[in-house]
Order: C-alpha cells, then sequence, then structure tokens
C-alpha cells in the first residue's frame, strides 16, 4: 500500500535526495508523475492499512464470514475455468476498446477526419465528443464528464463478471464457496472506500489540465512575442537595406520554435487514456484473483 500522493516542492526535492522508485499499482506512480508530486511507500502492512479501511460493522461482518462453517456446494452445470478466462480476457479488451476509441480522447487529426466515429459506431457513447477547439479555450468539464462515464462503465462490467465469478466459485466446493462469500463481503466492505478514492481521479487530471493549458499559453505568449519582435527587425532592416527581397526572405525562412496547435491537448487527451488503462488494471484485480481460484480448482 501507499501514502496518496503529496505535493512537493522541485526544488526542494532536487537538492535533497533523488525519488526513491515506488514498487505500487502503476495508477499510482502516474498519477505522481502527472501531478508533480512525491509518493513514497507506506511502512505499514497490507493488513494495517487495510484495517484503517473497514468499521466496526466490516469488521464484524468479515468476522462471521470466516468464522462461518464452509457454505454447501450449489448444485448445477459449471464452466470451465478456462472458459471465463476467455470471458474476461473478452471483458478487458472490450473496455480498454472504449478506452482508445472514445471519441472525447481522440486526437485532433482523428477528430478532423472522422476516423473514430467508425470505431465508435459499435459502441454505446455516453459523452458527445466537445466542439472542435484551437487550443487554450478547451474545456475540462466535458474530459471529466467522459472519464467518469468509462468508470462507471468499468464498475458496473466489472461488477458484474466478478458476481459471476463468484456464482462459479460456489459451485465448486464448500471451501471455494466460502472465499466467494468473502470476496463478496470484502467488495461491500471496501466499495465506499474504492470510490472515494478512485472519484479523485478527475480532480488530479483537472489539476493536470490547468498545468498543460497555462504552459500551452505562456508558449504561444513568447511565440507571439518572438514574432513580432522578428517583424520588427525585419522592417527595420529592410528600411535600411537595398536587398529588401533577400532580406524579407531570410526573415521568412527564420524559425520561431514554434508549437504544433493543440499538441499540449492531445498530450492530456494521451495521459487521460494512460490513466484510464491504469485504472483498468487495480479494478481487475480482485476478478484475476477469483479466476486463479476457479482455474486452480
Amino acid at each position: 500500500m501507499v501514502h496518496p500522493p503529496q505535493r512537493t516542492s522541485s526544488r526542494t526535492s532536487l537538492r535533497t535526495s533523488p525519488r526513491t522508485s515506488l514498487s505500487g499499482p502503476a495508477l499510482v506512480r502516474l498519477l505522481s508523475r502527472l501531478g508533480e508530486t512525491e509518493v513514497q511507500a507506506s511502512p505499514q502492512p497490507l493488513a494495517d492499512r487495510l484495517s484503517q479501511w473497514l468499521g466496526w460493522t466490516d469488521a464484524i461482518a468479515l468476522s462471521t464470514v470466516l468464522a462461518a462453517p464452509a457454505p454447501a456446494v450449489v448444485g448445477g452445470a459449471l464452466a470451465s475455468g478456462e472458459d471465463e478466462a476467455q470471458r474476461c480476457l473478452s471483458l478487458r479488451s472490450a473496455l480498454s476498446k472504449a478506452i482508445a476509441l472514445d471519441g472525447v480522447l481522440a486526437p485532433a487529426k482523428a477528430r478532423r477526419s472522422g476516423s473514430y466515429g467508425l470505431a465508435r459506431a459499435s459502441q454505446q457513447a455516453p459523452v458527445p465528443p466537445p466542439p472542435e477547439t484551437d487550443e487554450t479555450d478547451a474545456d475540462y468539464a466535458v474530459f471529466r464528464q467522459c472519464y467518469i462515464a468509462l468508470q462507471q462503465k468499468m464498475e458496473t462490467d466489472i461488477g458484474d463478471l466478478r458476481g459471476r465469478l463468484r456464482s462459479r466459485l460456489a459451485a465448486v466446493s464448500p471451501a471455494m464457496a466460502k472465499l466467494a462469500t468473502l470476496d463478496a463481503t470484502m467488495e461491500r466492505s471496501l466499495a465506499a472506500r474504492e470510490r472515494s478514492l478512485l472519484g479523485a481521479v478527475p480532480g488530479l487530471l483537472g489539476a493536470h489540465f490547468e498545468r498543460l493549458r497555462k504552459g500551452a499559453r505562456e508558449a504561444a505568449a513568447r511565440e507571439a512575442a518572438a514574432r513580432e519582435a522578428a517583424a520588427r527587425e525585419a522592417a527595420a532592416r529592410e528600411a535600411m537595406a537595398h536587398e529588401a527581397a533577400t532580406l524579407a526572405a531570410t526573415a521568412q525562412a527564420s524559425p520561431i520554435g514554434a508549437t504544433a496547435p493543440g499538441a499540449w491537448l492531445d498530450a492530456f487527451r494521451k495521459d487521460v487514456q494512460s490513466v484510464l488503462l491504469a485504472e483498468l488494471d487495480v479494478r481487475f484485480q480482485p476478478v484475476e484473483g477469483l479466476l486463479a481460484a476457479l482455474r486452480a480448482r
């Protein structure tokens, strides 16, 4: 487990010690990088950290499940572990494609060409693509709505799959049935905490969006000032020189270091997709545990 990211001064961190490599989930590492924060591994064991997330009613419920005898096996036809593995793989692939092909998160070039529309035609589109904006007029509220919609889709679809796997485990053996009951109890106990933590991600991305937009505005102002200065210099030189055509061509060919319009927004879209895929990994961990138990029967 890791502590939540905490903002630190970049100058202070450079003067002290370099960042230690964090071995936590990719989601935490990615949010730490995008938020320019320092994350440290928790010295507490996992069990101790989890105990802080559980209320006394949750602890009683878990204790009751652990102390109770294994439930009877529910009869019925069983799907093989490999069948369920394929189902899990299909859902994960579908959710990954929903993130990769979402119209709001498509790069500007794809949005202008409309190439994302065909890929999206077979999917439900909870959020329409935002109107095309040049650069710094983009509205983060559209991206926030898109992120929350994809979060809800992941929560619903993965929750349904998790329940299905528990039903399959309950039909295998008393020990597996008890594991399924324990997983259901853990899901209920940690659901509020999980929603709270993952619900904070759009806010962190909003701060990242504003930093990128501010940097784009500052870069655009610098480029405009450089162009204006170059134009003034070219005009002055043209007035004093006899070879006006040569000087004008030279000034026109001089690079200003301009940034491609909307580059910062495309970079942000890619960052949002990376965070969503990392969140998908986190949400799939309980499913992978249940699947491993089912395949080991």
